[in-house]
């Protein structure tokens, strides 16, 4: 298979690109990215991306109140309509809290009219682990509303989006989701998803990576970012990359771009997304999705992953 090949994600009969674009900064959340972006470069950087290798795309309900989706609708209707390879996939999202089935319902209809997209191709339950597990798995509640959704066909597949792996577990257990987003938690320092990985292969649910920079330190080359996977990365975390930044500088490539590599050259992950804003960051991250280092390489990353007791979701599942 070649690097921009399409590939299957799990059962569903989606191909996805190896790289998904990220939707996350399109919808300008500086408060998450540390910088705005305007509408007409998310809605131009969008169309760029169109004419690309890249040919799935990630956004959410819930990024910056639903402008990301708005923002990626407007660039598809400028481009002519989506192209037949291109798929865009979103997620559902809780609203001052309410996580209800009726919420769900509101969630998609909203999503659909922002995209300009009907039947919607793929939408997660995004985020459930902040939310009560008994009352989203109830009748009528979040999960329910979701797979009916996809029994009445406004949505193809639904797949489960979010971060602690013991949650997900629970979640992934239901048995009616067909993708699994994991983010943080399988990169160069931080392995949690491992038993949910192996768990979702025997499910036969794609799976699909995302947060692979840590949100973010791994692509700061000064060290002075501190935070991994939203919270205060510990010592031997900080210290692992900055050695591992260290061993990327003398293989002449970037920790970033060896983050990136390192989730795509996975074969467990259909996509990897990746959050981009800037035109140019398009190709250079289409570069670092192919990078070309020996095994000794990999293997010299790996012997510098911390302890498991330094990954986010450390403690034992239960």
């Amino acid at each position: 298979m070649t690097e921009n090949a399409l590939r299957p994600l799990g059962a569903t009969g989606l191909q996805v690109s190896r790289v998904t674009l990220g939707g996350g900064p399109l919808g300008s959340m500086p408060e998450n990215f540390g910088y705005a972006v305007a509408e007409a470069d998310a809605v131009a950087l969008v169309q760029d991306v169109l004419r690309s290798g890249i040919r799935t795309i990630d956004t959410s309900n819930g990024y910056s109140d639903g402008r990301s989706e708005e923002r990626i609708g407007r660039a598809i209707a400028a481009f002519g309509g989506i192209p037949a390879d291109v798929t865009v996939i979103t997620k559902t999202d809780q609203k001052e809290g309410d996580y209800s089935g009726e919420r769900v319902r509101r969630s998609l209809a909203e999503s659909s009219e922002r995209l300009g997209i009907s039947p919607l191709p793929l939408v997660h339950l995004h985020d459930p682990e902040f939310h009560d597990f008994a009352a989203m798995t109830a009748p009528g509640g979040a999960v329910d509303a979701l797979v009916a959704a996809k029994e009445r066909g406004e949505v193809q597949h639904i797949g489960l989006a979010g971060g602690d792996v013991h949650e997900m577990r629970r979640y992934l257990d239901l048995g009616v989701f067909e993708v699994l987003l994991v983010h943080n938690r399988w990169t160069l320092v931080d392995r949690s998803a491992g038993p949910l990985l192996e768990r979702a292969r025997e499910l036969g649910v794609g799976v699909v990576n995302a947060a692979v920079l840590g949100g973010g330190i791994l692509a700061d080359e000064t060290g002075r970012r501190t935070d991994y996977g939203y919270r205060p990365a510990g010592p031997e975390t900080l210290e692992a990359i900055a050695r591992m930044r260290e061993v990327c500088r003398r293989w002449d490539t970037t920790l970033a771009a060896a983050a990136l590599r390192f989730s795509t050259r996975d074969d467990r992950f259909a996509s990897t997304i990746v959050g981009i804003s800037k035109p140019e960051r398009i190709q250079q991250t289409l570069d670092a999705a192919a990078l070309d280092r020996p095994q000794e390489f990999w293997d010299e990353l790996e012997s510098l992953l911390p302890a498991p007791e330094n990954w986010l979701d450390a403690r034992p599942a239960h």
